[in-house]
């Protein structure tokens, strides 16, 4: 089984440490060499009072605001339930997004809402939204979305955040194992198709120093493999397993010397003098100054 979920951004420029766009062309940024995102088939399909995500399958409500304020998680589950004994928008299989359900529909091209260009949703505040799953650290807390600029992180249960709704099984996480191979000093995910140096290089070093270190990979053919780069944001996240912590990833993965967290190539464009970072303690997404070292390098190959 293949996981299901995007493996690239619609990021389309490219940011140097200062936050100016610059040209794309051997930079290693996740933005190098997209295609026109404009020549794209149409991804969301409005329904009435609900989206269809065609990349997904996924059936949102139309309006992103439905409830007006934000609720508990608790209270959030009890809104989507009374959605359901009145079959709201024709449904009686509404529930919380997870994580990865939300963060799939986020824009690394956009903020204020962090959506796709061209979204056909209602009532987008640019703040923080209710994910399913609770954090396997901590309990107590769950996952949230910021709908503004892309940041998930964890919040307490009895914060208030907002709620939308989806509706359908849609598609779940790979389960079977083993998910990785090793072979040599590389790491083979079957779950995406992605290779990865094993040795999870905690060493901290600025963005830029990362960008270079995975180009210094590919010159040297690391592990008989000629193009290496830094990875873009979603396919670090890939390989984060919200059921385990410290680090967040699958019970048995081969990876050597796990730090603290890792550089993507992804610039965030809420403020382009930072890009996405994955922390691997709990799998939460955040930003990172690109000239301030302190995030460690982790080098994929798509070849």
């Amino acid at each position: 089984m293949t996981f299901p979920w995007p493996l690239s951004t619609d990021q389309e420029t490219c940011y140097d440490t200062e936050g100016a766009s610059v040209p794309c062309e051997a930079t290693g940024q996740d933005a190098e060499g997209k295609p026109d995102n404009a020549k794209k088939r149409e991804r969301f399909l409005v329904r009435a009072d609900t989206v269809v995500d065609a990349d997904t399958a996924q059936h949102w409500c139309r309006n992103a605001n439905r409830f007006g304020f934000p609720h508990t998680w608790r209270e959030a589950y009890d809104r989507v339930a009374e959605m359901n004994r009145s079959k709201a928008h024709g449904h009686a299989d509404w529930r919380l997004p997870t994580r990865r359900e939300l963060f799939a529909i986020i824009s690394h091209q956009n903020i204020n809402p962090a959506l796709p260009r061209e979204h056909p949703f209602r009532d987008v505040f640019p703040g923080y939204y209710w994910s399913a799953d609770p954090c396997a650290r901590l309990p107590n807390q769950a996952w949230y979305v910021h709908l503004g600029g892309g940041r998930i992180y964890r919040g307490m249960q009895e914060g208030a955040y907002l709620i939308w709704p989806i509706a359908g099984n849609g598609p779940v996480d790979p389960t079977e194992n083993p998910r990785f191979r090793i072979i040599g000093p590389t790491v083979q995910d079957d779950w995406t198709g992605l290779r990865w140096t094993r040795s999870a290089g905690n060493a901290r070093c600025t963005w830029e120093e990362a960008l270079h270190a995975a180009v210094r990979l590919s010159q040297g053919r690391f592990g008989g493999i000629a193009h290496w780069r830094l990875p873009n944001i979603r396919e670090l996240e890939s390989l984060i397993d919200l059921k385990r912590h410290t680090p967040a990833l699958p019970v048995g993965h081969p990876f050597q010397d796990v730090g603290a967290g890792y550089w993507s190539s992804t610039t965030s464009v809420y403020e382009p003098r930072y890009a996405w970072v994955l922390y691997m303690q709990d799998g939460a997404v955040g930003v990172g100054f690109k000239k301030q070292p302190t995030f460690g390098t982790l080098a994929v190959s798509g070849d």
